[in-house]
């Protein structure tokens, strides 16, 4: 079962984890994306490389946090060391998020989105990437979490 909810930025979220409630349950696992998104609408999806866990989906760029690190200070970490592009943590904007079980893990994705970064993306890691509309990501293989994430991100962006 996926669950997703849609927020946006308003000062700091009360019903974001805190250590205190990540500790009552130690198989969540938080992980931070963007949706890069271009003057044009397209926005950046990474194919999941060969040899990784689901492998050839397509998913927005970020990754796992790492212990005591801040939401937005591991999703530039994460960029950085994934597209080689730098984004200052005031360019991300809290969008919304889901929640999946993986395996035995419970995975809180938080999507941001962001406008602006300096760089051009590369995929550092082998991974491939396309730039594509809302609509053309309906077509796509993604991981569980991200699916539901397109319609929240189209409700986002045409409001």
């Amino acid at each position: 079962m996926v669950t997703t909810l849609a927020f946006f930025h308003r000062g700091v979220n009360k019903n974001f984890p805190t250590e205190t409630k990540l500790k009552k349950n130690p198989t969540m696992l938080i992980v931070t994306a963007a949706a890069l998104v271009r003057p044009d609408g397209q926005i950046l999806l990474q194919k999941r490389p060969k040899g990784r866990e689901m492998e050839g989906l397509w998913e927005f760029p970020g990754g796992k946090l790492e212990p005591g690190e801040q939401a937005e200070a591991g999703l530039v970490r994460e960029l950085d060391e994934e597209l080689d592009i730098r984004i200052e943590p005031a360019n991300l904007v809290p969008a919304c998020f889901a929640s999946a079980k993986i395996g035995d893990r419970d995975l809180l994705l938080l999507l941001y989105i962001c406008r602006i970064w300096a760089g051009e993306p590369v995929a550092v890691e082998g991974q491939t990437l396309g730039w594509f509309t809302l609509d053309q990501m309906d077509g796509l293989s993604m991981p569980p979490a991200d699916l539901p994430l397109i319609d929240l991100l189209r409700k986002i962006l045409h409001a």
